[in-house]
């Protein structure tokens, strides 16, 4: 098994992939407040779901913000149950998370986002074609939130959204851990986030989606069928690579307790720290440095 790299350099040919896992997203949090705290920034970051929210908030250097929401607003407003299928058909409260939150509760800082230089991708898979789809918004902010909330709507479990009247789901049904995404931008190298440990692979089992479920999408359907293989696919590829030493793979290394939809927000706390820590035992010099000061 290799060990996290000791020493990681960023410079303009260095990208940031974040991947999602809803609510393991937490440790990716912890990692981004640590290279906050350390003033370190990206001339390209992509987030997939969970990787694609909590990166608007380090795109828009607001360091805890993520963590408020995640696990601080979590406790209060209770925002993950099944009382959200029957309100919204949606396991989260969406209105709140992609509305009142960024609004009014923790308001996201436009301004900031809009002025970096940096790029941010974030990742859907579009319903009718069954591909991933990369979208990059940085000033209108009613497209912003629209796209943020399509990478985060889980399929089964929440409705399809829509961006520019286009039908999305969760950008981690086709492209997970988007690697090759950002070499195929220019970049030559990653620093690539994950939340699950090393060795982890989905379990492959055979299973038949009822033909009433989005039966008028079936490039959707037969991507959700692949999602299993598509994934191990990826992380043979971040853990090829990250051998080989061309990627950095900063990953959770106590095993995952946390789940997807988890609401303990003492596991939540648990494994934001493990992230900060982790982030912090790296050996990190940039040379590229921030308009942020």
């Amino acid at each position: 098994m290799t060990s996290e790299p000791k020493n990681i350099q960023i410079d303009d040919t260095t990208a940031l992939v974040l991947e999602g896992g809803g609510m393991r997203g937490v440790f990716t949090v912890g990692v981004l407040d640590n290279f906050m705290d350390r003033g370190l920034r990206f001339p390209y970051t992509i987030g997939v779901s969970a990787g694609a929210s909590n990166g608007l908030s380090f795109m828009s250097r607001q360091r805890g913000r993520a963590k408020k929401a995640n696990i601080d607003l979590l406790e209060q407003y209770h925002y993950i149950g099944l009382k959200y299928l029957v309100k919204q058909r949606n396991i989260m409260d969406f209105n709140l998370m992609f509305g009142d939150f960024p609004e009014h509760i923790i308001p996201y800082d436009y301004a900031t986002y809009a002025a970096t230089p940096d790029r941010f991708e974030m990742v859907t898979t579009n319903c009718v074609t069954g591909q991933p789809q990369y979208w990059e918004e940085k000033h209108n902010e009613e497209r912003i939130i629209s796209i943020a909330k399509a990478s985060c709507s889980l399929p089964f479990v929440c409705p399809i959204a829509y961006v520019d009247g286009q039908p999305m789901l969760d950008g981690g049904i086709t492209d997970s851990i988007p690697v090759e995404r950002a070499f195929r931008q220019g970049y030559q190298k990653a620093v690539v986030v994950l939340t699950r440990n090393r060795g982890y692979r989905k379990k492959q089992h055979k299973f038949k989606i009822p033909p009433f479920i989005y039966k008028e999408y079936p490039n959707i359907r037969e991507a959700l069928v692949m999602r299993s293989i598509v994934y191990n696919k990826q992380l043979d590829l971040v853990e090829r690579l990250e051998d080989e030493r061309r990627i950095t793979v900063i990953r959770p290394q106590k095993p995952i307790e946390v789940d997807r939809i988890e609401r303990d927000t003492r596991k939540l706390t648990t494994l934001y720290k493990e992230g900060y820590a982790v982030a912090q035992q790296l050996s990190i010099n940039s040379y590229y440095p921030s308009p942020f000061g």
